[in-house]
């Protein structure tokens, strides 16, 4: 079994990162941290020290200067699962899921998951079934459905659910097969472009600006984490758009957030102008929405030669899925983690990870595709598109390994958080108890430099460069 220096090397010069890089890199802490018979402690830890890592060399690039990273594991887990600890005036988050949310049984004796924190992914599961939002008429209509027939017929009506696959099943589906061809994270040119000279500035992302187009988790850890090394990221969203509060208060520390309606010309022409001066479009929504909108990869590159465009996906660029609607829970459950960890807890039913690993994880390699490639258009040139999925994550911790009787470890509760991975921090929201970025840099300190606000809270415009 890989050891943490091992996974992270891998994702490290999968990106054409420098082998010397990784000897500033010290990584603390063992295995297992929290109850799963996966390797979700390490995927954090590895995934957080490739961004920490890709950080420091910017640095290095930009001053000369090279300097230490260190990772703690626990630490690096309270950050994968920020959004439970987090705290407003004091007060626990409110219930994650919606009231229909959640896993059901079919009528042919197989169990589904259903997404439904967007008022038009319940309306569709509920429009399916022909049923109330009420958790006993989606169980009592479910029994008439197969799950595989009910699976189509609400992604057909604009929803997201899961099917619980085992991984046997999972992996002989195309869209398994078509991933299995693609890497952890796609780095390729686009486009030809001068390179872009470093802005000034004391930190490793000082003066790059980051427009941010996504939402729940994974792309919203991607910018969190571009902003933690100075970044000027500016989270873009639509008055129209439903979001999830508690997860946009703990994502949306160190941005800038504002309203664009892309639906409109107007939107349209305020996007156009910020794209023309941003170093990275970061997004997590369907790729066709946002080619039908005039902001494809080819199309940023075009109004913005030397741009970095990351993709974030449920189930990979390539297959049949490519435009498959997901979430994390989801992808959990489609590609077998929810079946193997109820087997291995001996229960005949799904058993969730201990964390949200596939969102957390991915984001934490966004950052990282975007750094690497970044740093290649500072050198090369070029305009660059980085894909990420959380499917093609989720391959990846899985061939991780197993850990046997990883589920009898004990759970790690907010009170049991060391104060040391804690800040408290004021807001748009009120006061913020929140996890600190685990990745340490012994020169450039990580650190959030602007408070989380609502949605909106800022005009459609970048800051004046220092």
């Amino acid at each position: 079994m890989q050891s943490p220096a091992d996974v992270l090397k891998g994702i490290w010069t999968s990106a054409g990162g420098d082998l010397t890089a990784l000897e500033r890199v010290r990584l603390t802490g063992e295995e297992p941290q929290i109850p799963s018979s996966f390797r979700v402690a390490v995927a954090g830890q590895a995934t957080i020290a490739a961004a920490g890592l890709a950080a420091a060399e910017i640095w290095r690039l930009r001053s000369g200067e090279a300097q230490d990273v260190s990772v703690d594991m626990r630490h690096a887990v309270a950050e994968c699962r920020s959004e439970r600890y987090l705290r407003l005036d004091d007060k626990p988050p409110p219930p994650a899921w919606d009231a229909i949310a959640g896993v059901y049984k079919t009528g042919d004796d197989r169990f589904v998951r259903c997404h439904t924190n967007f008022p038009h992914h319940r309306d569709a599961v509920c429009k399916v079934l022909g049923c109330a939002p009420e958790r006993e008429q989606v169980q009592a209509a479910l029994k008439q459905w197969k799950g595989g027939d009910f699976e189509t017929a609400v992604y057909a009506a604009g929803g997201v659910v899961a099917l619980m696959r085992s991984y046997d099943e999972w992996s002989a589906l195309p869209q398994a097969q078509a991933l299995a061809e693609l890497p952890l994270i796609s780095i390729e040119k686009i486009g030809d472009a001068p390179p872009k000279p470093w802005p000034e500035g004391e930190r490793p992302l000082a003066g790059l600006r980051v427009l941010d187009l996504s939402r729940v988790i994974a792309g919203p850890v991607a910018g969190r984490t571009l902003a933690a090394h100075g970044a000027d990221v500016l989270l873009v969203s639509g008055p129209d758009l439903p979001a999830i509060p508690w997860l946009t208060i703990d994502t949306g520390r160190g941005k800038l957030t504002t309203f664009i309606e892309l639906k409109s010309e107007t939107g349209r022409a305020q996007m156009r102008e910020l794209l023309k001066d941003a170093d990275v479009f970061s997004q997590g929504y369907r790729p066709r929405a946002l080619a039908a909108l005039g902001f494809s990869p080819e199309q940023a590159a075009e109004i913005n030669p030397g741009i970095v465009y990351v993709t974030l996906s449920a189930y990979g660029h390539a297959g049949p899925w490519a435009e498959r609607r997901g979430f994390d829970s989801l992808v959990q459950t489609t590609t077998g983690f929810n079946d193997a960890e109820g087997k291995a807890a001996g229960i005949d039913s799904p058993k969730e990870l201990p964390a949200q690993m596939l969102d957390h994880a991915t984001g934490y390699l966004m950052a990282f595709g975007a750094m690497m490639a970044k740093a290649r258009q500072a050198s090369e040139g070029g305009s660059w598109h980085v894909r990420v999925s959380l499917a093609q994550t989720g391959r990846w911790l899985w061939n991780l390994g197993r850990l046997d009787g990883g589920l009898n470890t004990p759970d790690l509760p907010g009170e049991a958080v060391h104060a040391a991975f804690m800040e408290t921090v004021s807001s748009g929201f009120g006061a913020l108890k929140a996890v600190r970025h685990s990745a340490v840099l012994s020169k450039t300190p990580a650190q959030w430099s602007r408070p989380a606000m609502p949605l909106g809270s800022h005009p459609p415009q970048w800051p004046r460069r220092s």
